[in-house]
């Protein structure tokens, strides 16, 4: 009878050892899926967030042609073309027109 009990405890114990080895042999695998389907996903996630960033700059690039001009836009445009006026009429040699104050004095003093 003692080999009985023997052989009984020894049979858990293989099986317990079984499942180990299978459990082992198994995590090794799933470890690597994990690590392929980690940078299979971190692929995914980079490419999402680069195509996110370029609709981004399209989106704003957009929104910049077509948004109507501030006041503050109108007021450096008309500074511009003032500054490009003055360098137009020194390049042709142009002089500058009398303000109207200058030519309204010389017009009164005339009567």
């Amino acid at each position: 009878m003692a080999k009985r009990r023997s052989t009984s405890q020894q049979l858990p114990d293989a099986v317990r050892d079984a499942v180990e080895r299978t459990l082992q042999a198994t995590l090794g695998g799933a470890q690597q899926t994990r690590g392929r389907a980690q940078e299979a996903l971190d692929d995914v996630v980079s490419g999402a967030e680069a195509g996110a960033k370029n609709v981004r700059a399209r989106v704003r690039e957009a929104v910049e042609k077509t948004r109507p001009a501030t006041s503050d836009d109108i007021r450096e445009l008309r500074k511009e073309i003032r500054a490009l006026s003055r360098r137009l009429d020194k390049l042709e040699g142009k002089k500058k027109p009398a303000s109207k104050s200058s030519s309204q004095s010389r017009s009164t003093k005339r009567s």
